[in-house]
């Protein structure tokens, strides 16, 4: 049976990545979140502090910066996740950090990065059988894949997932402050003159605000049946 692309857009703290895994390990396909690759080079930025007090960004260097770090993702056979590295070092759990939250849609506007990067992302998918998930995956990355989701939910729901999950790993934040960020990502992650999130006009449209994990499992898995004819 041909391996079909999946394209997995929305917005941020939908639990597109949630998705993501969870359905490409039940299809056996490969998990890509480009999210975290954005999320990477937004740490390349921090790490060489290319941000002045104002957060205005050292563009230039960061471009030179790029070209010699290698940002790729490997699957943790222990955990069965997908992990992001940048030059062979593990960076998935400082990628999270609200420092690299803040600052992460700033980075993604940049054409160089969108472009250095849906690079990357058209080489891991190239054959087929992956799912992907982002914001222009539908739009931009593979505008033929067989399979779009666009993901939403409401701002509040969004903030507290989100705020929740940062918790849990122990960081100190404010649902205020999370709130903050989500609605500052949305408009920057919108208005980006390259590749701006939106919806892909065959994408099928979840709004999962009331939707458990499962419910939205059980309506992917009928999806892909659907597209492979199972």
């Amino acid at each position: 049976m041909k391996k079909i692309t999946i394209a997995i857009d929305g917005y941020s703290s939908c639990g597109k990545s949630t998705m993501a895994k969870a359905l490409a390990k039940r299809i056996g396909y490969v998990f890509v979140d480009t999210g975290a690759m954005y999320r990477a080079a937004t740490l390349v930025a921090l790490r060489n502090n290319l941000f002045d007090e104002n957060n205005n960004l050292d563009a230039p260097r960061l471009e030179e910066l790029l070209a010699e770090t290698r940002v790729s993702q490997q699957n943790n056979p222990a955990t069965g996740a997908t992990e992001t590295f940048l030059n062979n070092q593990n960076v998935e759990n400082e990628i999270r950090s609200m420092e690299v939250s803040s600052r992460v849609s700033i980075v993604a506007a940049l054409p160089f990065v969108r472009r250095h990067m849906v690079r990357l992302q058209q080489e891991m998918g190239h054959d087929g059988g992956v799912v992907m998930d982002g914001r222009d995956i539908g739009t931009t990355v593979f505008p033929d894949a067989q399979l779009k989701i666009f993901v939403t939910a409401s701002p509040e729901v969004r903030a507290m997932r989100r705020y929740e999950e940062l918790k849990a790993k122990g960081m100190e934040v404010s649902l205020e402050e999370v709130a903050r960020n989500i609605s500052e990502r949305d408009y920057i992650d919108t208005h980006r003159e390259e590749s701006p999130l939106r919806q892909a006009a065959d994408a099928v449209v979840f709004d999962n605000t009331n939707l458990s994990r499962e419910e939205q499992f059980v309506m992917l898995l009928a999806l892909f049946n659907e597209r492979v004819g199972n």
